[in-house]
Protein backbone atom coordinates (compact mmCIF):
# COMPACT_ATOMS: atom_id res chain seq x y z
CA UNK A 1 0.00 0.00 0.00
CA UNK A 2 2.55 2.73 0.71
CA UNK A 3 4.59 2.05 -2.41
CA UNK A 4 1.16 2.38 -4.31
CA UNK A 5 0.54 5.39 -3.11
CA UNK A 6 4.10 7.03 -3.40
CA UNK A 7 3.82 6.01 -6.94
CA UNK A 8 0.34 8.05 -6.66
CA UNK A 9 2.14 10.99 -5.62
CA UNK A 10 5.02 10.70 -7.99
CA UNK A 11 2.85 10.50 -11.11
CA UNK A 12 0.90 13.71 -9.30
CA UNK A 13 4.12 15.17 -9.14
CA UNK A 14 5.00 14.79 -12.92
CA UNK A 15 1.20 16.00 -13.85
CA UNK A 16 1.86 19.03 -11.53
CA UNK A 17 5.06 19.87 -13.85
CA UNK A 18 2.83 19.27 -16.65
CA UNK A 19 0.08 21.43 -15.44
CA UNK A 20 2.50 24.30 -14.62
CA UNK A 21 3.65 24.12 -18.43
CA UNK A 22 0.02 24.34 -19.50
CA UNK A 23 -0.71 27.15 -16.52
CA UNK A 24 2.10 28.98 -18.72
CA UNK A 25 0.62 28.88 -21.99
CA UNK A 26 -2.71 28.62 -21.49
CA UNK A 27 -3.63 30.56 -17.94
CA UNK A 28 -1.18 33.36 -18.56
CA UNK A 29 -0.86 33.35 -22.26
CA UNK A 30 -4.11 32.11 -23.60
CA UNK A 31 -2.14 29.95 -25.90
CA UNK A 32 -4.32 26.73 -26.30
CA UNK A 33 -1.79 23.66 -26.82
CA UNK A 34 -3.82 20.80 -27.48
CA UNK A 35 -0.36 18.97 -28.02
CA UNK A 36 0.62 18.80 -25.06
CA UNK A 37 0.95 15.07 -24.96
CA UNK A 38 3.12 15.12 -27.68
CA UNK A 39 6.41 17.41 -26.00
CA UNK A 40 5.90 15.22 -23.43
CA UNK A 41 6.81 12.64 -25.44
CA UNK A 42 9.80 14.25 -26.56
CA UNK A 43 10.98 14.74 -22.98
CA UNK A 44 10.44 11.12 -22.33
CA UNK A 45 12.10 9.46 -25.72
CA UNK A 46 15.09 11.91 -26.52
CA UNK A 47 16.00 11.66 -22.54
CA UNK A 48 15.22 7.88 -22.70
CA UNK A 49 17.54 7.32 -26.00
CA UNK A 50 20.28 9.79 -25.09
CA UNK A 51 21.22 7.74 -21.63
CA UNK A 52 19.93 4.52 -22.75
CA UNK A 53 21.53 4.48 -25.95
CA UNK A 54 24.76 7.32 -25.97
CA UNK A 55 25.77 6.55 -22.74
CA UNK A 56 25.16 10.02 -21.21
CA UNK A 57 24.27 10.85 -17.33
CA UNK A 58 20.74 11.16 -16.41
CA UNK A 59 20.98 15.25 -15.70
CA UNK A 60 22.24 15.89 -19.39
CA UNK A 61 19.71 13.54 -20.76
CA UNK A 62 16.79 15.80 -18.62
CA UNK A 63 18.25 18.84 -20.12
CA UNK A 64 19.06 17.98 -23.81
CA UNK A 65 15.03 16.26 -23.46
CA UNK A 66 13.96 19.87 -22.16
CA UNK A 67 16.25 21.68 -25.00
CA UNK A 68 14.20 19.23 -27.52
CA UNK A 69 11.08 19.87 -26.81
CA UNK A 70 11.45 23.72 -26.41
CA UNK A 71 12.82 23.60 -30.15
CA UNK A 72 9.73 21.77 -31.26
CA UNK A 73 7.64 24.38 -29.64
CA UNK A 74 9.45 27.19 -31.35
CA UNK A 75 9.31 24.96 -34.69
CA UNK A 76 5.64 25.08 -34.29
CA UNK A 77 4.99 28.41 -32.70
CA UNK A 78 7.40 29.96 -35.73
CA UNK A 79 4.93 28.13 -38.68
CA UNK A 80 1.91 29.60 -37.43
CA UNK A 81 2.78 33.16 -36.58
CA UNK A 82 0.10 34.24 -39.55
CA UNK A 83 -2.28 32.08 -38.02
CA UNK A 84 -5.16 33.18 -35.55
CA UNK A 85 -4.97 31.07 -32.37
CA UNK A 86 -7.18 28.39 -32.98
CA UNK A 87 -5.16 27.06 -35.56
CA UNK A 88 -2.48 27.02 -33.30
CA UNK A 89 -4.19 24.75 -31.24
CA UNK A 90 -5.59 22.82 -34.44
CA UNK A 91 -2.10 22.71 -35.42
CA UNK A 92 -0.60 21.36 -31.96
CA UNK A 93 -2.73 18.66 -31.83
CA UNK A 94 -1.60 17.19 -35.44
CA UNK A 95 1.73 17.97 -34.10
CA UNK A 96 1.04 15.68 -31.37
CA UNK A 97 -0.20 12.88 -33.26
CA UNK A 98 2.49 12.84 -35.77
CA UNK A 99 4.82 12.47 -33.50
CA UNK A 100 2.76 9.38 -31.62
CA UNK A 101 2.02 7.77 -35.04
CA UNK A 102 5.95 8.01 -36.25
CA UNK A 103 7.61 6.69 -32.69
CA UNK A 104 5.29 3.55 -33.70
CA UNK A 105 6.33 3.06 -37.20
CA UNK A 106 10.24 4.01 -36.89
CA UNK A 107 11.50 0.84 -34.60
CA UNK A 108 15.25 1.53 -35.11
CA UNK A 109 14.36 4.70 -33.65
CA UNK A 110 12.47 4.53 -31.13
CA UNK A 111 11.59 0.44 -30.65
CA UNK A 112 7.67 1.10 -32.65
CA UNK A 113 5.04 -0.05 -30.56
CA UNK A 114 7.38 -2.30 -27.93
CA UNK A 115 9.21 1.11 -26.97
CA UNK A 116 12.35 1.05 -25.13
CA UNK A 117 12.68 -0.56 -21.81
CA UNK A 118 15.48 -0.44 -19.62
CA UNK A 119 16.11 3.03 -19.13
CA UNK A 120 18.14 3.95 -16.25
CA UNK A 121 16.35 5.43 -13.36
CA UNK A 122 19.29 7.38 -11.89
CA UNK A 123 20.07 5.30 -8.67
CA UNK A 124 21.59 2.20 -9.50
CA UNK A 125 22.32 1.13 -5.90
CA UNK A 126 18.30 1.88 -4.47
CA UNK A 127 15.76 -0.44 -4.75
CA UNK A 128 12.32 -0.95 -3.60
CA UNK A 129 11.18 1.30 -1.30
CA UNK A 130 14.30 3.42 -0.95
CA UNK A 131 13.75 4.06 -4.84
CA UNK A 132 10.45 5.05 -5.03
CA UNK A 133 10.95 7.78 -1.96
CA UNK A 134 14.40 9.04 -3.99
CA UNK A 135 12.15 9.60 -6.66
CA UNK A 136 9.40 10.85 -4.90
CA UNK A 137 11.59 13.42 -3.79
CA UNK A 138 13.05 14.46 -6.90
CA UNK A 139 9.90 14.74 -8.68
CA UNK A 140 8.47 16.97 -6.00
CA UNK A 141 11.45 18.78 -5.99
CA UNK A 142 11.18 19.69 -10.17
CA UNK A 143 7.36 20.33 -9.24
CA UNK A 144 8.61 22.57 -6.69
CA UNK A 145 11.51 24.28 -8.94
CA UNK A 146 8.69 24.80 -11.68
CA UNK A 147 6.22 26.88 -9.59
CA UNK A 148 8.51 28.79 -8.08
CA UNK A 149 10.11 30.08 -11.95
CA UNK A 150 6.00 30.06 -13.13
CA UNK A 151 5.44 32.13 -10.05
CA UNK A 152 8.55 34.70 -10.43
CA UNK A 153 7.55 34.81 -14.10
CA UNK A 154 3.72 35.48 -13.20
CA UNK A 155 4.68 38.87 -11.11
CA UNK A 156 7.62 40.13 -13.19
CA UNK A 157 6.80 42.86 -15.87
CA UNK A 158 6.69 39.71 -18.40
CA UNK A 159 4.09 38.38 -16.50
CA UNK A 160 2.31 40.95 -16.71
CA UNK A 161 2.59 41.41 -20.16
CA UNK A 162 1.88 37.92 -21.01
CA UNK A 163 -1.69 38.38 -19.17
CA UNK A 164 -2.16 41.56 -21.33
CA UNK A 165 -1.56 39.96 -24.69
CA UNK A 166 -4.18 37.13 -23.43
CA UNK A 167 -6.54 39.36 -22.80
CA UNK A 168 -6.28 41.97 -25.79
CA UNK A 169 -3.49 41.20 -28.50
CA UNK A 170 -4.34 44.50 -30.01
CA UNK A 171 -4.16 46.57 -27.12
CA UNK A 172 -1.55 44.99 -25.85
CA UNK A 173 0.18 45.76 -29.39
CA UNK A 174 -1.04 49.83 -29.36
CA UNK A 175 1.14 49.73 -25.79
CA UNK A 176 4.12 48.38 -27.37
CA UNK A 177 4.48 45.46 -26.34
CA UNK A 178 6.16 42.53 -28.94
CA UNK A 179 3.51 40.61 -28.93
CA UNK A 180 4.56 37.85 -31.50
CA UNK A 181 8.07 37.14 -29.09
CA UNK A 182 5.92 36.92 -25.92
CA UNK A 183 3.89 34.32 -27.19
CA UNK A 184 6.97 32.54 -28.40
CA UNK A 185 8.79 32.59 -25.42
CA UNK A 186 5.56 31.75 -22.99
CA UNK A 187 5.29 28.74 -25.48
CA UNK A 188 8.73 27.52 -25.82
CA UNK A 189 9.25 27.74 -21.87
CA UNK A 190 5.95 26.17 -21.54
CA UNK A 191 7.17 23.06 -23.67
CA UNK A 192 10.45 23.18 -22.24
CA UNK A 193 8.68 22.07 -19.20
CA UNK A 194 6.83 19.65 -20.35
CA UNK A 195 9.84 18.08 -22.24
CA UNK A 196 11.11 17.84 -18.24
CA UNK A 197 7.82 16.17 -17.44
CA UNK A 198 8.54 14.04 -20.08
CA UNK A 199 12.43 12.49 -19.40
CA UNK A 200 10.92 12.21 -14.87
CA UNK A 201 8.13 9.81 -16.32
CA UNK A 202 10.67 7.76 -18.71
CA UNK A 203 13.62 7.63 -16.17
CA UNK A 204 10.84 6.73 -12.95
CA UNK A 205 8.90 3.91 -14.84
CA UNK A 206 12.17 2.75 -16.49
CA UNK A 207 9.93 2.51 -20.15
CA UNK A 208 8.33 4.55 -22.87
CA UNK A 209 5.92 3.32 -25.55
CA UNK A 210 3.75 5.31 -28.27
CA UNK A 211 0.18 4.16 -26.17
CA UNK A 212 1.55 6.20 -23.53
CA UNK A 213 0.90 9.43 -24.71
CA UNK A 214 -2.50 9.43 -25.96
CA UNK A 215 -4.31 12.83 -26.19
CA UNK A 216 -6.40 12.12 -23.00
CA UNK A 217 -2.94 13.19 -21.30
CA UNK A 218 -3.99 16.51 -22.73
CA UNK A 219 -7.19 16.50 -21.55
CA UNK A 220 -6.17 15.39 -18.42
CA UNK A 221 -4.21 18.18 -17.74
CA UNK A 222 -6.68 20.82 -18.97
CA UNK A 223 -9.05 19.24 -16.41
CA UNK A 224 -6.36 19.77 -13.30
CA UNK A 225 -5.98 23.34 -14.74
CA UNK A 226 -9.10 23.98 -14.96
CA UNK A 227 -9.69 22.40 -11.58
CA UNK A 228 -7.40 24.35 -9.46
CA UNK A 229 -7.47 27.73 -11.42
CA UNK A 230 -6.19 28.29 -14.48
CA UNK A 231 -4.74 31.93 -13.92
CA UNK A 232 -2.45 31.03 -10.75
CA UNK A 233 0.64 28.43 -10.37
CA UNK A 234 -0.30 27.43 -7.12
CA UNK A 235 -4.42 26.50 -8.60
CA UNK A 236 -2.38 24.39 -11.44
CA UNK A 237 -0.72 21.94 -8.46
CA UNK A 238 -3.38 22.07 -6.52
CA UNK A 239 -5.65 20.41 -9.17
CA UNK A 240 -2.53 17.94 -10.45
CA UNK A 241 -2.39 16.71 -7.30
CA UNK A 242 -6.54 16.84 -6.68
CA UNK A 243 -6.95 15.11 -10.27
CA UNK A 244 -4.84 12.34 -10.06
CA UNK A 245 -5.76 11.24 -6.65
CA UNK A 246 -9.52 11.73 -8.19
CA UNK A 247 -8.52 9.30 -10.69
CA UNK A 248 -7.18 6.67 -8.32
CA UNK A 249 -9.95 6.38 -6.34
CA UNK A 250 -12.67 6.35 -9.19
CA UNK A 251 -10.76 3.45 -10.55
CA UNK A 252 -11.70 1.03 -7.33
CA UNK A 253 -15.15 2.68 -6.79
CA UNK A 254 -16.29 1.48 -10.42
CA UNK A 255 -14.43 -1.55 -9.77
CA UNK A 256 -16.65 -2.24 -6.92
CA UNK A 257 -19.63 -1.78 -8.76
CA UNK A 258 -21.43 -5.40 -9.76
CA UNK A 259 -22.57 -6.40 -12.39
CA UNK A 260 -20.74 -4.59 -15.08
CA UNK A 261 -17.99 -5.52 -17.05
CA UNK A 262 -14.43 -4.03 -17.24
CA UNK A 263 -15.37 -2.16 -20.27
CA UNK A 264 -18.48 -0.68 -19.14
CA UNK A 265 -16.37 0.36 -15.98
CA UNK A 266 -14.00 1.84 -17.11
CA UNK A 267 -16.69 3.93 -19.00
CA UNK A 268 -18.56 4.54 -16.03
CA UNK A 269 -14.94 6.24 -14.21
CA UNK A 270 -14.89 8.54 -17.47
CA UNK A 271 -18.33 9.30 -16.98
CA UNK A 272 -18.19 10.19 -13.22
CA UNK A 273 -15.02 12.34 -14.31
CA UNK A 274 -17.02 14.46 -16.46
CA UNK A 275 -20.02 14.87 -13.78
CA UNK A 276 -17.36 16.24 -11.37
CA UNK A 277 -16.35 18.56 -13.97
CA UNK A 278 -19.43 19.96 -15.01
CA UNK A 279 -20.16 20.39 -11.21
CA UNK A 280 -17.51 22.08 -10.47
CA UNK A 281 -17.94 24.14 -13.76
CA UNK A 282 -21.10 25.07 -12.71
CA UNK A 283 -20.38 25.91 -8.85
CA UNK A 284 -16.77 27.62 -9.05
CA UNK A 285 -16.22 28.16 -12.79
CA UNK A 286 -13.31 30.28 -11.66
CA UNK A 287 -11.55 27.11 -10.46
CA UNK A 288 -10.57 26.48 -6.48
CA UNK A 289 -7.77 29.06 -6.76
CA UNK A 290 -8.68 32.18 -8.93
CA UNK A 291 -6.57 34.32 -10.63
CA UNK A 292 -5.87 37.51 -8.49
CA UNK A 293 -5.98 40.92 -9.81
CA UNK A 294 -2.73 42.85 -10.02
CA UNK A 295 -2.17 46.52 -9.56
CA UNK A 296 1.00 48.26 -11.44
CA UNK A 297 3.07 50.11 -9.32
CA UNK A 298 5.04 52.43 -10.58
CA UNK A 299 8.94 52.32 -11.25
CA UNK A 300 10.70 52.68 -7.68
CA UNK A 301 7.43 51.58 -5.95
CA UNK A 302 6.53 49.00 -3.76
CA UNK A 303 6.44 45.07 -5.26
CA UNK A 304 3.34 44.02 -6.73
CA UNK A 305 1.82 41.33 -4.72
CA UNK A 306 3.61 37.45 -6.22
CA UNK A 307 0.67 35.52 -7.20
CA UNK A 308 1.10 32.27 -5.77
Amino acid sequence: MLNYAIFVLTIAGIYAVLAQSLMLSWGMGGIVNLGLAGFFAIGAYVSAMATKWGGIPLPIGILLAMLAACLAGLVVTFSTLRLRDDYLAIITLGFSEVLRIVANNEIALTGGSDGISGITGGLSRASGITYALSWLGFVSLAALACFMAVRRLAASPWGRALRAVRDDQVVAAVAGKPVTRIKAQAFALSTAMAGLAGALFGHFGSYVAPDMFQPLITIYIFLAVTLGGNGRPAGAVLGAYVLVVFLEVTRFTTERVGGISPLQGAALREITIAMVLLVLMRLRPQGLLPERNQKAFPPGGPNPRTPS
